[in-house]
């Protein structure tokens, strides 16, 4: 159902308009000034905009103005009882989609609106096959059909349309962020903002002004209002990433804003109602920090509604390869050097590699090596020395009758392995391992306790 707002100041007529649309099937919420249709457009989401020219605290052109500039893809029908040439070339300029003269007759209303409702869809349609052809045209995330990406893209499809609060968790460099973007491209949220914010990267008061915004004179420096991310990206997508290392202070205000889809600004006694989807990641083991009390077990419970775990680079071996010829190929071309091939020499040490800093160090690497070249195929010499040189570490524990060792010890330095190659999360140490993670931190006190 077509949704439009109704701008006048003229209740008789409103009422008429109102009527005579929602008889021709139209949802109507009406205004009856400019800055009263201003706050309802940031609270909901119209498909058309009719308006008054003549309106007391603003004109119509002024709203056409303002809806161009923070709702661009939402066409306005400006009525207005002066239907002189000058007054339709003003409202078009101000950006109004078409002009309607008083008195208004309702077919001819009805017909504008059908026509502008249709406007908006078909712009939002070429919208979304435009972010669709840039999706495709930069898919180097999803480059690979190793069993784990795949599982990966298809939680992506199931859930990418859904309202639910996503944690994305996996270790450094595995994608998060690209991740999250690749989840508001596909939801219907796609012609929304995307706002990213780092929790590890700023002070905490600094971080509460930037996310949740502030009031003009709220602190010695704030000499003017700020609405904060969650408000800015009003009907899309919020990330937080490494929201692991939220500090503990702020995560009560984090908590309300999940649970009452409500902010308060730093300074504010009103709250602002906000439409947003979280989309949190951290490469945190974020179990310990709710067991451990560094993060809050509710908010935890609220924000892990669907949970997306990226794999290592090292869990899909068979996509380095077509990475790595990805990365040369759009290197070689940003640099225009001619750069065909991977030699055998150098496959061999890229898959022999554990790519502790996965899919960006593999990135990095390449990038490297496109710089170095010198011929039309990636040599051993352009590879990064901990490459080049890396040696599988050896994980037997031995054949000598005199080196054989007790269970325990074996038990021991078994997982003591996984631990380091899963850079200490106990999560995904346990997972791997096949035990609990209080059996796990009981054999680590164990192995403590007697060294």
């Amino acid at each position: 159902m077509t949704r439009v707002l109704l701008v006048d100041d003229d209740l008789s007529l409103t009422e008429t308009l109102q009527l005579g649309l929602a008889r021709r099937g139209y949802s109507v919420t009406c205004a009856s000034s400019a800055t009263e249709a201003l706050d309802a457009l940031k609270l909901d989401d119209f498909d058309v905009v009719v308006t008054d020219l003549n309106m007391k605290g603003g004109s119509g052109i002024e709203l056409c103005q303002k809806i161009a500039e923070s709702h661009r893809d939402t066409p306005a029908i400006v009525l207005t009882a002066f239907g002189n040439y000058e007054t339709a070339v003003a409202a078009i300029r101000a950006g109004a989609y078409d002009f309607i003269s008083k008195p208004v007759q309702l077919d001819v209303l009805g017909i504008a609106v059908e026509r502008a409702g249709q406007h908006r869809a078909l712009h939002r349609e070429v919208k979304r096959l435009r972010l669709e052809r840039s999706a495709r045209a930069d898919n180097s995330e999803f480059v690979g059909a190793s069993p784990a990406l795949e599982k990966v893209r298809d939680l992506i499809d199931r859930v990418a349309d859904s309202d639910a609060s996503v944690l994305i968790t996996g270790e450094s460099g595995t994608g998060k962020e690209v991740v999250a973007r690749a989840l508001h491209r596909q939801s219907r949220r796609a012609d929304k903002p995307f706002m990213v914010i780092n929790c590890a990267a700023m002070p905490e008061a600094l971080l509460e002004s930037e996310l949740f915004g502030h009031t003009r004179g709220a602190f010695t420096d704030a000499r003017q209002a700020h609405s904060g991310l969650l408000v800015e990206a009003q009907g899309g997508t919020v990330f937080l990433d490494e929201i692991g290392d939220m500090p503990i202070g702020l995560q009560p205000k984090l908590l309300r804003v999940v649970q009452e889809r409500t902010v308060r600004p730093l300074g504010a006694t009103v709250e602002t109602p906000v439409n947003v989807r979280l989309v949190a990641a951290t490469n945190l083991d974020i179990e310990s920090a709710v067991e451990e009390k560094r993060f809050r077990e509710d908010l935890f419970f609220r924000l892990n509604v669907i949970r997306l775990e990226l794999p290592p680079l090292r869990a899909r071996p068979g996509d380095v390869l077509p990475l790595a010829q990805h990365f040369m190929r759009r290197f070689a071309e940003a640099t225009g050097k001619q750069i065909d091939a991977i030699s055998p020499a150098v496959a061999e040490r890229m898959l022999a590699y554990s790519w502790p800093g996965n899919v960006r160090e593999l990135q990095n690497c390449m990038e490297r090596g496109v710089a170095l070249a010198r011929f039309t195929e990636l040599g051993i010499d352009d590879l990064p020395e901990r490459v080049r040189l890396h040696a599988s570490p050896d994980v037997v524990v031995g054949s000598d009758p005199n080196e054989l060792l007790r269970m325990e010890e074996v038990e021991r330095r078994y997982i003591l392995h996984v631990l380091e190659a899963v850079q200490g999360n106990k999560t995904a140490a346990a997972r791997i391992l096949g035990i609990e993670r209080k059996t796990l931190y009981r054999k680590l006190e164990h192995f403590n306790a007697k060294s």
